[in-house]
């Protein structure tokens, strides 16, 4: 079993498939009883179609969420729409609460100074979908889809032609060395950084060699460089750090060519029947500093949800700075409520290190738990809806019958809650019951 279990990480889909097939047949976990504040959510995911730290694939994630009894699951990579099939297929297979999305960044040509989720980088913005149906994007999409998809593979050329240069004799072939760590070929940066470690360790095949050959292109000392190195390919923060951020030699400065304006991205976003989200990063940058403003004025342009990663929130060591911190996450939390923004939360895995999931109960998260809940109710719902009956969150069916956004928050929240996963029992709506409105859905015995 921890051989199939194991093998749900293939990078062959077709592989990963047949095995949660099995696993499922075979020896599928009981469902956790538990209330959900007690079992967590976590909407915020990557996968291997971009990169996830402990190199999970939408199925091992679902195999993961149903063994360690998780409330609900959403998978979101960076650019793609890749994994959206394989997320909502396996959670339906395990019975797990499933959603999908993206995460990408776009330029503010209004607000080209002001520095938003993106540390250093003013008029650019992390932003992220969630509530997707299907890997592919209806026709009024497929364009935006395919240039995010561009312009991440031009930017990671870019960035190793320069590398390649500082960095000789060490050089990296994208084809050869880049394009295989990733299903569909959808590298980040940690990709870049995985296979420029193994490009050294093949030319300098010698220990110290291979450290001296860091500590000299990092100006570290070596007794650093011979720490983090470890014995195998890593995606090291310190390379990164030093390489790849801003004052390394690799660092591509982002502008409006960059990336694509926000408001083509949200249009995109919707024609897909996804939920536009701005991902909330910890209210200390000039453009979070009135988030109130902020919100509403993203909200005019069409964002729907709001993004949030709680563990950068709390857990820090400085004390200080911690108060402060969960200060902000709980003005923050309090606002998306009184704007009727759903919240969305989770803890990326795109690091080796991060949690897999956050606990509700813990005094800076518990006081939200319930509205965290409520989100992961809504998307799960939505997606339901959206992907078997076209009656999502942002549907005519749904603008007709709850043009109230908070209203319509509420239906998709409370409907979530009674939607079990993996029952089928969503099979059954009917068009009567659909003409009937949502106080009948509501109504009904699930």
């Amino acid at each position: 079993m921890q051989q199939d279990i194991h093998a749900l990480t293939d990078p062959s889909a077709k592989t990963r498939r047949e095995i949660l097939l099995r696993l499922v047949a075979g020896s599928l976990p009981p469902q956790d009883t538990r209330p959900a504040v007690q079992r967590g959510v976590n909407l915020h995911c990557h996968t291997i179609y971009s990169y996830n730290g402990y190199g999970h694939s939408p199925s091992s994630l679902a195999w993961l969420a149903r063994s360690q009894g998780w409330y609900a699951l959403g998978t979101v990579d960076f650019d793609v729409l890749d994994g959206v099939d394989e997320t909502l297929w396996a959670c339906a297979q395990v019975g797990v609460r499933g959603a999908a999305g993206i995460e990408t960044r776009v330029y503010l040509p209004d607000r080209p100074d002001a520095v938003f989720n993106s540390p250093g980088e003013p008029g650019v913005m992390y932003y992220v979908g969630i509530g997707f149906g299907s890997s592919i994007a209806p026709p009024a999409a497929r364009p935006v889809l395919d240039d995010l998809r561009a312009r991440a593979e031009a930017r990671n050329r870019e960035m190793v032609a320069l590398l390649n240069d500082y960095l000789a004799p060490v050089a990296v072939d994208y084809e050869r060395d880049v394009v295989p760590l990733t299903p569909t070929g959808n590298a980040t940066e940690r990709h870049l950084l995985i296979a420029y470690d193994a490009v050294a360790r093949r030319h300098f095949a010698q220990r110290a060699l291979l450290v001296a050959f860091w500590a000299d292109k990092l100006d570290m000392p070596a007794d650093d460089v011979d720490a983090f190195l470890g014995d195998e390919p890593h995606p090291h923060d310190a390379i990164r750090a030093r390489l790849m951020k801003q004052g390394g030699v690799g660092y591509m400065a982002p502008g409006p060519e960059a990336f694509p304006p926000l408001d083509t991205v949200i249009a995109a976003m919707t024609a897909c029947g996804a939920l536009p989200c701005y991902a909330f990063l910890d209210g200390q940058s000039n453009g979070e500093a009135d988030m109130a403003a902020l919100l509403e004025s993203l909200i005019e342009r069409g964002t729907l949800g709001l993004v949030v990663i709680p563990d950068r929130n709390w857990n820090v060591n400085d004390t200080t700075l911690q108060q402060e911190l969960v200060r902000r996450l709980h003005a923050t939390l309090d606002l998306a409520s009184d704007l009727g923004l759903p919240v969305f939360i989770g803890t990326e895995m795109n690091k080796p290190g991060q949690l897999l999931l956050d606990d509700l109960r813990v005094p800076a998260l518990a006081p939200f738990a319930g509205q965290f809940i409520a989100g992961a109710d809504l998307i799960h719902a939505h997606t339901v809806l959206q992907r078997l009956h076209g009656i999502g969150y942002l549907s005519e069916w749904a603008r007709g019958w709850l043009p109230d956004r908070r209203e319509r928050v509420a239906f998709y929240a409370a409907l979530g809650s009674k939607l079990r996963p993996g029952t089928g029992n969503e099979w059954t709506i009917t068009p009567d019951l659909l003409s009937s409105g949502p106080e009948a859905l509501l109504a009904r015995e699930w």
